[in-house]
């Protein structure tokens, strides 16, 4: 058998006019946005000493060093996830400046081993696609959390779950920080510490994440199913219409 009649070289399964070659035009040339990041930021703890919040504050000081446009979410007033209607005016706020968003920083306590409820409830209350706009897909994100004793990394890496789960970019970097009540002055201010030194590190990659990514992701979350699934509902459309 010659190689142009190997069986494997034919692809019955593959709709031909969804296959798409990759554009190297619009992963590497995109036209450049000018405008500074916007990063939203989410926390995970309504106390009025909130380390979490604390540490997101430090982090929102960072990048705005960096040139980022910041917005922190306060979650208090958050409705449980289902237990009214997306009107609410809490969650309608999220869900825009998700929307608003190019990348998030999401910092959580571990309580128990896990995040907190008042975490997941703020991400169980942006769903996957709204109005059909995704308000997650493409984003960029950096994970954190703070521990009340020894570091741990149990709520990052459920956090990395979410983010994939939500199609975002993840960064590879992440901050945990132990003992976090010894990591903070009467203000507020974080002490000088390898903590702090990490959390410029993970800050500084998500903006270098984000300012590479930002323009290309709508190209980069372009499927092949998706593309397959319009084109379907674009026949099944007409189809209805001439009968």
């Amino acid at each position: 058998m010659t190689d142009a009649a190997r069986p494997m070289d034919t692809f019955p399964n593959i709709d031909e006019d969804q296959f798409q070659p990759i554009d190297a035009v619009a992963l590497f040339d995109a036209p450049r946005a000018s405008h500074p990041p916007r990063i939203l930021m989410l926390y995970g703890s309504l106390r009025e000493r909130s380390y979490s919040r604390l540490a997101t504050e430090e982090a929102a000081q960072i990048l705005r060093r960096l040139g980022a446009e910041v917005r922190i979410f306060n979650p208090s007033g958050l409705p449980l996830p289902d237990s009214t209607s997306p009107d609410h005016p809490k969650v309608k706020e999220l869900r825009d400046l998700s929307l608003w968003s190019e990348g998030q920083v999401w910092c959580s306590p571990e309580r128990h081993g896990s995040m907190t409820g008042i975490m997941k409830a703020q991400i169980d209350w942006l769903p996957l696609s709204l109005g059909g706009v995704r308000p997650t897909q493409g984003r960029t994100l950096a994970v954190m959390q703070v521990c009340g004793g020894s570091q741990s990394f149990n709520a990052v890496n459920q956090l990395r779950v979410l983010g994939r789960w939500m199609r975002m970019f993840t960064i590879p970097n992440q901050s945990s920080v132990a003992k976090a009540f010894n990591e903070f002055d009467e203000a507020g201010r974080m002490k000088p510490s390898s903590y702090y030194i990490r959390i410029v590190d993970v800050m500084e990659e998500l903006m270098k994440f984000t300012l590479l990514l930002r323009d290309r992701a709508d190209y980069l979350t372009d499927r092949y199913s998706e593309r397959v699934e319009s084109a379907e509902e674009v026949s099944k459309r007409v189809s209805q219409r001439s009968q």
